[in-house]
């Protein structure tokens, strides 16, 4: 966004005329709502700005809920920002080990900063980019106990702090930033502050995870089994005893796995009765053997992630499903499988295979009424094909 766009949209008219639009829908007609617009006298900056706005106020929705309403985003920002829900748990870990004065380094837009800020902790939200800064002291502007600063992350005096919480910003203007001395502030910067203080540092699920120091927390975060992040924890904010978790929210609420460190796998075996694929907090945690010895199950094969047993099981860390039919991976057995149980509509999930699943369901002309999930991996280094319901 630029500063001109964001002049046009904190003026009394940008900010009622964005209020006043109905919720915004992709299939609705932008250009008869952009004439509309234009029509009543507001300029086409202003125009612009205001649905630009009000798309990613409904983008938001899924991460800041009704809040997204009267908040303001930039792409990169709303991109990045860490759903709500996520950064209420962040927020606890500082008010639960004691700290009150926390500075939120590389704010983006606020979510974050805005969680600190509900449980009265007294909170900095410091952002290098102006625009991004000024939309954060507009998220913000609610609460008195927060202070937005345009400036540099790396040159804050945190002598007055007594927790620290970092978002690096991992992408510019064009493209996603892959060396982590370009990000802002830079990797080594944020945890050189988690030797000296209690911090969080918040980082791409797909983080090298030889770049995780030692001595800390890392746990990962699944949201309706989408990882989104993983938080790095330092000192205080950091759980005793606990090296890696896997964070999973969903429809049934919130559950972890931890451990001291990544766990052993667990022994394999035959294709049992039941197949569990691993939510992708647990792969990445490297707790899918801690997981697998909790179900009495084991591993399908020890290069992939999927475990199975004889026994059904509902657990917030995996996807169940029940084997119906397993056979080598051949097409055409495979084709000759679907017709015969009238499977027309197919779930096709891949691990350890390479294919590409659009493909595949085209050349396997499927027809009937029937549905079922086909699951394309290995067991014991062969290939196989196993056609499955899901629990």
């Amino acid at each position: 966004m630029e500063a001109s766009e964001l002049r046009e949209l904190l003026s009394v008219e940008g900010l009622g005329l964005l209020d006043s639009l109905p919720p915004y829908e992709t299939t609705a007609d932008v250009v008869r709502m952009v004439a509309d617009l234009r029509k009543a006298g507001h300029s086409p900056g202003l125009v612009a700005a205001v649905l630009s706005q009000a798309r990613l106020r409904a983008r938001a929705s899924s991460k800041f809920g009704p809040f997204a309403e009267r908040m303001l985003f930039t792409e990169a920002g709303l991109e990045q920002a860490t759903r709500l829900r996520v950064a209420a748990m962040h927020a606890g870990r500082f008010r639960d080990a004691g700290l009150t004065r926390i500075a939120d380094l590389g704010s983006g837009i606020g979510a974050d900063a805005l969680a600190l800020a509900a449980i009265d902790l007294e909170v900095t939200a410091v952002e290098r980019d102006e625009v991004t800064a000024a939309i954060a002291a507009y998220n913000l502007a609610g609460w008195p106990n927060a202070t937005v600063v345009n400036g540099d992350a790396e040159s804050v005096e945190l002598a007055e702090f007594d927790g620290v919480y970092l978002d690096p910003a991992r992408r510019n203007d064009s493209k996603r930033l892959s060396n982590p001395a370009d990000w802002s502030p830079s990797l080594d910067f944020a945890f050189g502050l988690g030797e000296r203080m209690p911090a969080g540092v918040k980082l791409g699920p797909g983080i090298d995870r030889d770049l995780i120091p030692p001595g800390t927390e890392a746990q990962w975060v699944s949201v309706d089994r989408d990882v989104v992040e993983v938080g790095v924890w330092f000192g205080a904010v950091a759980r005793p005893g606990v090296g890696r978790a896997a964070l999973v929210i969903g429809a049934h609420g919130t559950a972890e796995l931890t451990a001291e460190r990544d766990s052993p796998d667990a022994d394999t075996g035959d294709l049992g009765e039941f197949l569990y694929e691993p939510d992708g907090a647990v792969i990445r945690a490297r707790l899918i053997g801690d997981l697998a010895r909790s179900l009495g199950a084991r591993m399908l094969d020890d290069q992939i992630a999927w475990i199975t047993s004889h026994t059904a099981d509902v657990t917030p860390f995996a996807q169940g499903f029940r084997v119906a039919e397993t056979l080598p991976y051949d097409e055409r057995r495979l084709k000759q499988l679907l017709s015969a149980r009238g499977i027309g509509t197919l779930e096709i999930k891949k691990r350890g295979i390479d294919v590409d699943p659009a493909q595949l369901r085209k050349r396997l002309s499927l027809k009937g009424a029937g549905s079922a999930t086909l699951i394309l991996t290995r067991a014991a280094g062969k290939r196989i094909a196993i056609l499955a319901d899901r629990l």
